[in-house]
């Protein structure tokens, strides 16, 4: 299956909130990868908010980028709000 990133948004802890071309919904974590050759320039904070979708991964203006599909499996999914009726007691 291959995984499309359709919007990202840029959270506070360096961790995104990715939406997949398939509805998925999931907050991917970047902070174990900050340590680790040119990713090391996400800390700047101002540098991390740079996220966009760039040929359906994401992007930072740095030219750094991250595969897909780590993203889609490793992210956590956002639970879809609770559309049950509620029932007042």
């Amino acid at each position: 299956m291959y995984f499309r990133v359709k919007s990202v948004q840029p959270l506070d802890n360096y961790m995104l909130r990715l939406t997949f071309a398939d509805g998925a919904v999931k907050i991917f974590d970047v902070k174990p990868f900050l340590d680790r050759g040119l990713f090391a320039q996400l800390r700047d904070k101002s540098l991390f908010k740079s996220v966009h979708v760039s040929f359906d991964t994401v992007e930072w203006a740095n030219g750094v980028d991250i595969c897909p599909e780590l993203m889609y499996e490793e992210g956590v999914p956002v639970p879809e709000p609770d559309s049950s009726p509620r029932v007042s007691p």
